[in-house]
């Protein structure tokens, strides 16, 4: 069996076209914990909430490691959470892993995006900036935008509070600031072909990541540390006992 927590990032139908698995909601603190206790032989994780639920908690990815449950992140919270854990075996996938891994990257807001409830399939209500920065760095290579004019943008993309993050409100910002409109134009019209869903991207390679690793049957996750079951620890999992 093969757990995945996925949302905004990717629909769970899309999901299961890349892998068997048992597609979960976005993971909250304790999600990968009551996971892990079904004894599955790995655990992906891609979506997790952070602001209005407490997020993934450190630990329990590394309990279910010691338990033998492969564990892997990408695209969102999973990347984050990849990057923290890689020193014990969490594997990680994916660009936006890799910017954060090597320091390209260090901002959680970079993946965060405002999404709808569960009964609209969490569809996103805003842009992540990692998708943006892959989208303004695509159209500078077309040529539809100068370099200046792709930093610019970028500036003015970090500088919004993430659930403003889209391209209609970034627009609309670089055109009240003085970017050149013939630029903003030829970017408006190139973005509906030419953006680049950067997290969507890096889930599927994350999905086939586990497909192609899986199958070779790797047997139980071997770590190398020692997991301190501390009060806190134990108070926690009895808190999240079903």
């Amino acid at each position: 069996m093969i757990y995945v927590f996925v949302g905004p990032t990717l629909p769970a139908e899309q999901a299961r076209q890349e892998l068997d698995a048992v597609f979960l909601p976005p993971a909250a603190q304790g999600d990968v914990y009551r996971a892990a206790r079904e004894h599955p032989e790995a655990i992906g994780l891609i979506d997790g909430y952070f602001e209005r639920l407490p997020a993934v908690w450190h630990k329990e990815i590394l309990w279910a490691m010691s338990e033998g449950i492969h564990v892997y992140g990408g695209a969102s919270m999973g990347a984050l959470r990849a990057v923290e854990l890689a020193p014990f075996g969490m594997r990680g996938v994916g660009a936006t892993f890799e910017a954060f891994l090597h320091g390209d990257l260090e901002d959680d807001d970079e993946v965060a995006v405002m999404h709808a409830p569960e009964e609209e399939g969490f569809r996103p209500l805003s842009e992540a900036m990692v998708n943006i920065r892959a989208t303004l760095a695509a159209a500078e290579r077309a040529r539809v935008i100068r370099g200046d004019t792709r930093q610019a943008l970028e500036r003015m993309a970090k500088g919004l509070y993430y659930p403003e993050r889209g391209y209609p409100h970034l627009l609309a910002q670089a055109a009240h600031q003085g970017v050149p409109s013939p630029e903003l134009e030829r970017l408006r019209a190139w973005l509906p072909q030419g953006r680049v869903n950067q997290k969507r991207e890096d889930a599927l390679a994350m999905l086939r990541t586990m497909s192609a690793e899986l199958t070779r049957r790797p047997g139980p996750k071997k770590v190398s540390y020692w997991l301190s079951r501390t009060d806190a620890w134990e108070a926690a999992c009895r808190l999240r006992e079903p």
